[in-house]
Order: C-alpha cells, then structure tokens, then sequence
C-alpha cells in the first residue's frame, strides 16, 4: 500500500501550522516548510527538523520549484483568513509541479453549503482545486482566535474553538467566566495538538484513495460554556451571565452570539441549517485507540 511520506506546509505559524509541521516529522515524514520571505516564523522549535523554503506565494513558478525539488506529494495549506487568496496561487504551483493532494486551509467547521463570508471564499476554493484536478481533503475541527471580523459578519457564519483559546473567547483576563445568554448550547472543541495530530495521522496513514476529495469531522469534547464555566468556577473564578460583553469584545460577542444558536458544532449541516450532533465526532474513528485531549486538562482546570 503506497502511502503519502512528502509534505509541503504554508502557513506554518505557531497556531495550527506549525503543530502539524512537528506531527509530520515525528511521524516520520519528509516536511517542507513553505514561507514568505518575510516571516518571522520560520525559527520556531516547531519547525526543528524541517526544510525551509521562502517564496512570495504569487511567484507561481518559485513556488513550483520549491516543490518539485523536494519533491512534494502534498501541500498543506495553514495560512489565515486574511492571506486566503494566496490558496489560489500556492494551487497553481502544486499543478504546475504535480503535487497529488492538497489539504486547503479549512480547520474550522463545515464549509460546503454555506452562503456568506469566509465560508464562501473557502467553498469557492476548493471548486477551484476541482477545477485544476488536484484532489483535496477537508478537515473540519473548529474556528481559529483571533478571528478576522470579515468571517463573522454573516448569520450564517459558523465557529467553534480551539481548546486553548477558550479562556480569551470568554474575558477570563477580565478576572472573571462572562457567558453571553444562557450558556447551555453545545458546541465542539479540540486541543490543537490533537487537531495536528490527527491530521498528521490522517495523511500518513491512510491510502490516497480514502483521502482525495474526502472530509473528516472531529471533535474532542463537546461541551457548553456553562460546562466550561463550572471549571473555572471550581477554581474560584467567578462565572458571570451578561446581556453584553465590555466594550472592545467585539469577535467574542459575535461568536458566542453564533454558537448560543448551536453554530459551534463540528456536526453543523449549512444544507439543513441545524446540527447534527453525530457527526460532529465521525472522524475520530480515524484514529483507533486515540485518546483525546479535555478542557480540564487543556487549561488546567
């Protein structure tokens, strides 16, 4: 069985990029790390192993040689909301130098169905990758924070949440757990390590022909910021029920505005406007054995 052992990561910052950088090469395979000359990511101890490559993303035939000379089988795309269009281009060069598979920067819920902001910019993306002939794969896990305000700006936007972001999404700097509305909805969360890790295992382990044009839904806890919020009460952090979050909040008022409607699950079908809570973890299967990281122990609670 021919598995895929060559990789091309753009966008390897030290979020979700450059966690799967590090869980690529500690499972053994060939990584290289593709960034603008202008980044100052690539001296960071995630990177510890892997090639680094610089090219401006538009010079389709820098980019192309990048990865012909190292001969890449799959580019990763990590890059954030706002360097999105450079996907298009980053595409061009994976034709260009017959890359097999592409993993379009997605990490966040279900984009397929969606009408308004980034969930259009990134469904357009991958008709793209279509368009092209080179196969992709999905992962839909949970938002990334900070978030640009141009993703929220729809009703129709959905988000979840990177564990370790949970305490910024809920003003826990404030001193205190604020909860905008009831707090009972659930809404999916994972560790960024798993997130990385799973992708990783996901594309090292599997045949291309589960992976090319193929989705995978995962979860690691499926909680409720009451639930949330219990933890940190149980560490004297006061849990606070507000109207409205201080002034400043904007993203957050917005996202637990989203996820208080159920938005927030990996299970959110944009087709049938509601979420489908089994599906939310139908992917974890993917990684028998597994065991996933908690909000408890992710923060420490």
């Amino acid at each position: 069985m021919s598995l895929y052992t060559s990789f091309a990561v753009a966008g390897a910052g030290p979020t979700i990029g450059g966690r799967i950088v590090k869980a690529l090469l500690e499972r053994g395979a060939s990584v290289v790390a593709l960034a603008r000359p202008s980044s100052t990511s690539t001296s960071s101890p995630l990177l510890e192993g892997a090639k680094i490559a610089t090219a401006d993303y538009a010079d389709v035939k820098a980019v192309a040689s990048i990865l012909r000379e190292h001969k890449v089988e799959v580019v990763i795309s990590a890059l954030a909301y706002g360097a999105l269009p450079a996907q298009s281009t980053i595409a061009d060069a994976a034709k260009e130098a017959g890359v097999k598979l592409f993993v379009p920067s997605e990490f966040g819920l279900p984009t397929e169905g969606g009408k308004g902001g980034h969930l259009v910019i990134k469904s357009q993306f991958a008709d793209y990758l279509k368009s092209l002939g080179i196969p992709s794969v999905r992962f839909y896990v949970n938002a990334r924070y900070p978030i640009h305000l141009a993703e929220l700006i729809t009703p129709l936007t959905q988000t979840g949440m990177f564990m370790e972001f949970l305490p910024q999404f809920a003003g826990v700097e404030t001193g205190k757990f604020m909860v905008l509305g009831k707090g009972d909805a659930s809404f999916s969360t994972t560790a960024l390590e798993d997130v990385a890790g799973f992708t990783a295992h996901v594309l090292t382990s599997l045949p291309p022909a589960k992976l090319h044009d193929a989705t995978f839904r995962i979860e690691g806890e499926r909680t409720s910021f009451n639930k949330v919020g219990a933890l940190y009460a149980s560490k004297n952090i006061a849990v606070e029920h507000v109207t409205s979050l201080p002034e400043g909040y904007v993203k957050q008022t917005l996202l637990q505005g989203l996820f208080e409607q159920g938005r927030g699950s990996s299970g959110w079908d944009n087709y049938a406007d509601k979420d489908i809570p089994e599906n939310a973890h139908s992917g974890n299967a993917v990684w028998p054995g597994h065991q996933w990281k908690s909000v408890k122990e992710v923060l420490e609670l």
